[in-house]
């Protein structure tokens, strides 16, 4: 990889983990979504405030998977591999998406009639999403050519 690609990889990578611990919609962390939540959906007759204010174990949150996901993107910097750098991105786009999908099944008018509100100190969602982009957007860029050797004088 090219050396800017490194290291925006690695503020990439910075960004998604400072994002974690940051709101994702509303009040809702990633720390009060658990993989439970995301694998059955959201409990019906609660609202999103009560999710916020939900504190579940921290190892079976969502924030410790994109925790893995930022130090998936760290190493994919370090050492330079573009298939743990993919890995770490389509994992963490799986992981939005998916709690997306849960977030609109469950509160779909809450969200339609109150996105502005909802959306407005998401920093956290923002920060996340965009290291993830940034990521796969780093990714793309082609590597370096390699120039074959100059030739030799006097052989």
């Amino acid at each position: 990889m090219r050396t800017f690609v490194h290291l925006l990889l690695f503020a990439a990578a910075i960004a998604v983990a400072v994002g974690v611990f940051g709101p994702l919609v509303g009040s809702v962390d990633a720390r009060n979504v658990q993989f439970d939540d995301l694998r059955n959906g959201f409990a019906s007759g609660r609202t999103l405030d009560q999710i916020g204010s939900h504190s579940g174990s921290f190892t079976s949150s969502l924030a410790i998977g994109l925790l893995g996901v930022a130090a998936v993107i760290l190493l994919a910097a370090l050492f330079g591999s573009r298939i743990v750098g993919w890995i770490g991105v389509i994992v963490g786009l799986a992981g939005l998406g998916v709690l997306t999908w849960r977030l609109d099944d469950r509160f779909d008018h809450e969200l339609r009639t109150d996105w502005r509100h909802l959306l407005s100190g998401a920093w956290g969602l923002y920060l996340v999403g965009g290291g993830l982009v940034l990521s796969l957007l780093l990714l793309l860029i082609p590597r370096e050519r390699r120039l074959p050797p100059p030739p030799r004088l006097g052989s």
